[in-house]
């Protein structure tokens, strides 16, 4: 029998049969996923922009730029961009400055859809489900609720301001219909009042947490979990049993993002010689370089991709009128 199947295989080695071609590659699952095919979106002090880098061709490919994304008398409000997230289902990103600014950016257009001013130093910002917004400034210790009316800004824009204690993240929680945000070493979830008109929030809990110095707050991507970033190491909280787990030793880590399987878990780690709040390059929770560019003053960087923990599926722009 072994002597037939020989003869067999030389006779049609002239018809490629028996060739010594390796077979082709089982197709990939769809977790196994080429990450430099993909995109980070990276905020970039040095020319006070939001940047798409396309990990690929190691170039920007994309940018909102203050000096021409809003009126000249307002391009203060955008000093040292602090904040890209993208938002409904990617079309849209939100942004938030050191300067005090908040907006709301198409993507396909660069169109500036809706901005105001909040002040007290900008880290971050959250879409509510109806569409209003709320910012965490760090000076000054406060939360800013914003009624998001597409038609009237950036005058006229009903503000409610919270106390909150070195105000950096807010996280919005699609499963339990809260707002997280971490402070010193307190993570707070607060309940959201639901009304368009007159956004508020309440304290709902409080999670003691085992680091201060809180900076980062941001979804593990596909879990239940969420991003922390302290003054000196980066943990992962997880939403069902309130556990914190240390994720990595690295200090000053200014921003955590995670992807799919076969994605690294993307870090921006301040240098913080000199006041060097930002950084040239991107790094793994190891301290591997994923990306670096010189020139580039990077304060955060984001993996480009769906926040299912934060936003349903195709979610749309909305506005409360």
């Amino acid at each position: 029998m072994k002597k037939i199947v020989y003869l067999l295989c030389i006779l049609s080695f002239w018809a490629g049969s028996c060739s010594s071609k390796k077979a082709d590659p089982e197709p990939q699952s769809p977790d196994a996923v080429d990450y430099k095919a993909t995109y980070l979106l990276a905020i970039d002090q040095s020319q006070n922009r939001i940047a798409r880098i396309d990990l690929k061709t190691q170039t920007v490919i994309w940018e909102w730029k203050a000096a021409t994304g809003v009126p000249a008398t307002h391009v203060a409000w955008f000093s040292n961009i602090s904040e890209g997230k993208p938002v409904y289902n990617g079309k849209y990103i939100l942004i938030t400055a050191s300067g005090g600014g908040v907006a709301l950016v198409r993507v396909s257009d660069k169109a500036t859809v809706f901005y105001c001013y909040v002040g007290g130093n900008t880290h971050s910002a959250e879409v509510l489900p109806d569409g209003n917004i709320v910012a965490a400034s760090s000076t000054g210790d406060i939360l800013t609720l914003i009624n998001v009316n597409l038609g009237t800004f950036p005058d006229n824009v009903y503000k409610k301001t919270l106390v909150m204690e070195d105000a950096h993240n807010v996280v919005w929680d699609k499963q339990r219909q809260v707002l997280w945000s971490a402070s010193k070493n307190k993570l707070i979830a607060y309940a959201y009042n639901f009304n368009c008109k007159a956004p508020d929030l309440s304290v709902k809990e409080s999670i003691t947490l085992p680091a201060s110095g809180c900076h980062d707050l941001f979804p593990v991507y596909g879990k239940d979990e969420l991003w922390l970033s302290t003054s000196t190491k980066a943990w992962v909280i997880d939403m069902k049993t309130k556990a914190v787990i240390e994720a990595s030793a690295l200090p000053r880590i200014k921003s955590v993002s995670s992807g799919p399987n076969g994605y690294p878990v993307v870090t921006l780690q301040g240098i913080d010689t000199d006041k060097q709040w930002y950084n040239d390059k991107v790094q793994d929770l190891s301290g591997k370089t994923i990306f670096q560019m010189a020139g580039l003053k990077m304060y955060k960087a984001r993996w480009e991709l769906k926040n299912e923990f934060s936003y349903p599926a195709n979610d749309e722009i909305k506005t409360c009128n």
